[in-house]
């Protein structure tokens, strides 16, 4: 499968921002960005990094490792992860799928959904 710029920016947000600096969303998002989580959503980069920079600080040595895609559909983006953290209560595991609207080369729109491993 062709390598695309959407490709590339799904890494980034992998890479740059959950496993990164939550600040990074200024580079990979639009100013109108909305995420979807299933408790609430999300508006603008600044929103973005807060609600990451409160969940980077829930654990330490938190990594994300994509399991599955990026796929590419359109302007549409998704990807299956994996997270690994320490929390005072010992390792944690958990899953998610990711689906993100691409707009001009930055995410407009993202849907998520995890769920704790055993």
């Amino acid at each position: 499968m062709a390598q695309t710029p959407q490709h590339d920016l799904y890494r980034r947000w992998i890479d740059e921002v959950w496993n990164g600096s939550p600040e990074s969303v200024e580079h990979l998002v639009s100013d109108d960005f909305v995420g979807h989580w299933p408790d609430r959503d999300v508006h603008g980069p600044a929103e973005l990094a807060e609600l990451i920079a409160q969940t980077q600080a829930m654990f330490s040595g938190l990594r994300f490792v994509l399991e599955v895609g990026p796929v590419v559909e359109g302007g549409l983006v998704a990807g299956r992860w994996t997270g690994h953290g320490r929390t005072p209560d010992g390792e944690m595991t958990f899953f998610g799928n990711d689906i993100l609207r691409v707009r001009d080369n930055r995410f407009v729109e993202y849907w998520t959904a995890s769920s704790a491993g055993g």
